[in-house]
């Protein structure tokens, strides 16, 4: 499984094709805590002005539909969020900030002699399959939630290109 076949060029700085889950998270914007936040909003806010519209509530209220509404908005808002900071680790939208963080993360974890992307905990098979099975699964969020939270040597960044490149 070669990375530097699989590149794909895009207008900005790869920093990582396969991001672990809490980097993803980590490296989110203000903007998409607040597209999170707006999100989990929006969805009671959109299901009481349908109440307003035509109420259709029981005798029980709307407590339980708010509660799920609620839920909703908030498991659709991280998974928004999740993804857009997803496409700025592929470089598939601005990265600059990411960009940086990524630099210099990167160098405290040279300077500590860790490996850049953690350390692996299965055997190589299982590190690739992780890896494909994860690779860009931020778009497949409609069919099902998948995230990378395991620790493999399967990342594509301008850095990976660089070094296979130079491999040659």
């Amino acid at each position: 499984m070669s990375s530097a076949e699989q590149f794909i060029r895009t207008e900005f700085p790869v920093i990582d094709s396969d991001p672990h889950f809490s980097r993803v998270v980590r490296y989110m914007r203000g903007s998409d805590y607040a597209a999170w936040g707006g999100l989990t909003v929006a969805a009671p806010g959109i299901l009481l002005a349908l109440e307003r519209i035509r109420p259709a509530a029981g005798p029980k209220g709307i407590n339980l539909a708010l509660g799920v509404a609620t839920s909703l908005g908030f498991m659709g808002g991280f998974l928004y969020s999740y993804q857009k900071s997803s496409l700025r680790f592929w470089g598939w939208d601005e990265n600059s900030r990411e960009v940086a963080l990524n630099s210099t993360e990167m160098k405290e974890r040279a300077d500590k002699g860790l490996p850049a992307y953690g350390v692996p905990t299965m055997d190589e098979a299982a590190q690739a399959a992780s890896a494909r099975n994860s690779k860009y699964s931020a778009l497949k969020f409609s069919a099902i939630p998948w995230f990378n939270t395991t620790n493999h040597k399967y990342h594509l960044s301008e850095g990976t290109k660089d070094a296979a490149q130079s491999d040659k």
